[in-house]
């Protein structure tokens, strides 16, 4: 089973590795949540979006230079330097973290999609 999971999310990495590059992102990371009907191997959950990749335009990577995802980084940097427990539920996001947020998610969108 491990193993035709692994063969899986490869496949379906490098499908979504490659759109990415042809417009001119990498696409660094990404999960896949995995469940079964029966004997029937499916995905249970979102692929490929900000909220489970982590998206890196091209012309900004550079080796040993923190990159500027263009994904949900700035809801992890916030939680990360909120003092926030991880247990209880935290307190809403400031108004400027999801409107970033927001921003980096509707130009992956455009970018992926070649949309304006």
């Amino acid at each position: 089973m491990a193993r035709r999971l692994r063969d899986r999310s490869l496949q379906m990495y490098a499908i979504g590795r490659d759109f990415s590059e042809s417009k001119g992102i990498i696409l660094a990371d990404t999960k896949f949540e995995f469940g079964f009907i029966g004997d029937q191997l499916l995905i249970i959950d979102e692929m490929l979006t900000p909220d489970s990749s982590r998206y890196w335009s091209a012309d900004k990577y550079e080796l040993g230079v923190e990159i500027d995802s263009m994904d949900k980084e700035p809801v992890r940097t916030y939680l990360a330097n909120s003092g926030w427990d991880k247990n209880s539920e935290p307190a809403p996001l400031p108004a400027e973290v999801v409107a970033e947020t927001a921003r980096r998610y509707k130009e992956i969108y455009r970018r992926l999609t070649q949309t304006k």
